[in-house]
């Protein structure tokens, strides 16, 4: 079907099928789940809403964006209908899909589908200069902010602490603070550290480091050999040194991914109008934020999709020569 056709459908037909989507005579409205609004996701829905809403008088798509609980909360609420597409983080694609950590109750979920990978997300870990905090095993008995359940930096968190050998339990207090809350909290002196995973810059770290006296953690010593071999899902990753305020030196690190995704079920036409509107306005797309600037399209489409891709992007990205 031609995108002149799926105008038509949507002037015409109220019952273009696409998941929790709804529906006018003439729009289809979709909403993307992101994450907090200090982090990188909220301006990720935000930038490919921008995109898709440009072209709404002739697709006739709407998109809004939702601040959410992250990455596990996003997969789940799109599973149920709740959510039409989300940024979700690369390992969490694969726990999703095989029922582990976080999903280990739930039933695979075999609907998942990719549709483009964004940005990389290297850990943060950001400690009170005055906290006496040098590697991840040196936070017992410390007030560590492992962040909210039903994000991906939970997972993450989790992640770091078995390969460093410690557990919720060594610390003096396990916090569960949404990003939004942590630097304030961090230079009030309500908690010591805070685990967070994000693009680069983001408003949370920059946040933190403008206001107080925080270094942002290298995690050379922290189990990153361990991490790396046993999670396909993650790779080495370097905070640049100088991007955040007193954090001069790189910054060893390692993260997944951001990617995009959706569930099986959603339309094809609408998954190839939301791509067909990023990819025709990349440029415009890179600069609507700094996490952005490297990206390539060619990676876009194949980097940390652990989920099959959806339909409507690989009759895109075919189109492209792509794929």
């Amino acid at each position: 079907m031609s995108i002149k056709q799926t105008v038509l459908g949507f002037a015409t037909v109220s019952a273009l099928a696409f998941g929790g989507a709804a529906q006018a005579a003439d729009q289809t409205f979709i909403t993307i789940g992101t994450g907090g609004v200090t982090g990188v996701y909220y301006p990720t829905g935000g930038a490919i809403c921008r995109l898709v809403n440009k072209g709404r008088k002739e697709h006739g798509v709407r998109c809004s964006v939702e601040s959410t609980g992250g990455s596990v909360y996003n997969t789940r609420t799109i599973r149920e209908g709740e959510l039409d597409f989300g940024v979700v983080q690369s390992d969490v694609q694969v726990q999703a899909m095989n029922s582990q950590r976080s999903f280990k109750d739930d039933a695979p979920y075999d609907g998942l589908r990719s549709v483009f990978s964004v940005h990389p997300e290297p850990l943060h870990v950001m400690v009170r200069a005055d906290a006496g905090i040098n590697s991840v095993a040196d936070m017992k008995g410390k007030r560590v902010n492992i962040g909210n359940p039903g994000s991906g930096t939970r997972v993450l968190a989790n992640v770091l602490m078995d390969a460093a050998g410690v557990t919720p339990d060594d610390f003096g207090l396990a916090a569960e603070l949404k990003s939004s809350e942590q630097a304030a909290a961090l230079c009030d002196g309500k908690i010591d550290a805070a685990i967070w995973a994000a693009g680069l810059p983001n408003g949370s770290t920059m946040e933190a480091t403008s206001t107080c006296d925080v270094k942002v953690l290298d995690l050379t010593t922290s189990g990153t050999d361990k991490v790396l071999a046993e999670n396909t899902a993650y790779a080495a990753a370097t905070i640049p040194g100088g991007l955040y305020p007193g954090n001069e030196g790189d910054i060893a690190s390692w993260g997944p991914k951001a990617t995009f995704v959706t569930d099986a079920g959603a339309s094809d036409e609408v998954v190839y109008v939301l791509v067909k509107s990023i990819f025709e306005n990349f440029d415009d797309f890179k600069k609507l934020h700094p996490a952005f600037g490297r990206l390539t399209q060619e990676e876009m489409v194949k980097d940390g999709l652990s989920a099959p891709l959806h339909p409507g992007a690989v009759k895109y990205y075919k189109e492209q020569g792509w794929m």
